[in-house]
């Protein structure tokens, strides 16, 4: 049985104009006729809205990493910290963005070698080498 949202999410019709302002932007944007429930849910507080949805846009468009790889890093990323929004939306958007099924296995298979070596090193108290200094 899933969890109950803590907050509801705010539809379009019920939202105000600073979020509709906001909405309006990810729609258009994005090319899509509605916002998802990440961004319906983050409308109870305006402002935080508004300065994820700016940061967001800032940290995953095409920069010195191609939007691929930044969507891979936040799938690994969210994989990691078991959000499974998160790994449903970002897998989807890797997907459209060109991310394969072997990229994915691949990739999944980093992420689980990177977080079995983290807590064996973490456990172990494993003293970092000179060398990587």
């Amino acid at each position: 049985m899933a969890a109950m949202p803590y907050a509801k999410p705010i539809e379009y019709a019920d939202a105000s104009p600073e979020v509709r302002a906001v909405y309006d932007d990810i729609m258009a944007v994005r090319k899509v006729d509605s916002v998802n429930n990440f961004w319906k849910s983050l409308a109870n507080d305006p402002a935080t809205l508004r300065r994820t949805w700016d940061s967001i846009q800032q940290i995953m468009s095409a920069g010195a990493l191609d939007p691929l790889v930044k969507e891979l890093i936040y799938v690994a990323v969210s994989v990691t910290n078991g959000c499974e929004y998160c790994i449903a939306s970002h897998t989807a958007a890797a997907a459209k963005k060109g991310m394969t099924p072997e990229m994915f296995s691949e990739m999944m298979a980093v992420v689980g070698m990177a977080n079995e070596t983290n807590r064996l090193v973490a456990g172990y108290r494993v003293e970092v080498d000179e060398a990587f200094r």
